[in-house]
């Protein structure tokens, strides 16, 4: 048996750029500065759904996580989550090393350690300068988005302690 037993839990932008919103997607697929040392050093990943992809489809804009903090919201984050939890329970219950989970940092859902505050509300305003100011209210703030909090309670809840490490992507 050659198998090496460690996985590295992934954000689904991590292996497809396609369900990133523009102009974020830094890369045409898969992000292989990430990916290809995790492959060189054999790790198996596992490949978490994108929460906004499934919640607000592919034509949507830009949100920030006081948006995507929403009881409706978390519940669908929790229902897509489940599955990939029982995979990662499976093999934790197997002797397999779960790594990390890799998140985005930056991003309303994914984000680890920074995620991206600031919605005032109401329409994108047509007045460039109410548009700015709106603009100006955007953050990147210390914490988590909203999809890797709800991995985390899930994890909590289960005793699984698996570190969580976010990644920067810059254009």
């Amino acid at each position: 048996m050659k198998r090496g037993k460690k996985i590295c839990v992934v954000a689904n932008c991590l292996l497809n750029a396609n369900a990133k919103i523009q102009p974020y997607a830094f890369y045409p697929g898969a992000n292989r500065t990430v990916i290809e040392p995790l492959l060189r050093d054999d790790v198996g990943l596992i490949q978490l759904p994108c929460p906004e992809t499934s919640y607000l489809g592919m034509r949507r804009w830009g949100v920030t996580k006081e948006q995507l903090d929403t009881l409706a919201h978390r519940e669908h984050c929790e229902s897509i989550l489940r599955a990939p939890l029982l995979e990662m329970l499976a093999y934790t219950d197997a002797g397999y090393e779960i790594e990390s989970i890799l998140g985005i940092n930056g991003s309303p859902s994914c984000g680890v350690e920074m995620t991206c505050t600031g919605y005032c509300g109401g329409e994108i305003p047509q007045d460039a300068d109410v548009l700015a100011k709106q603009q100006e209210q955007l953050r990147m703030t210390p914490g988590r988005g909203v999809f890797m909090d709800m991995l985390a309670e899930m994890l909590e809840r289960h005793a699984l302690k698996i570190p969580f490490k976010g990644i920067d992507e810059e254009g």
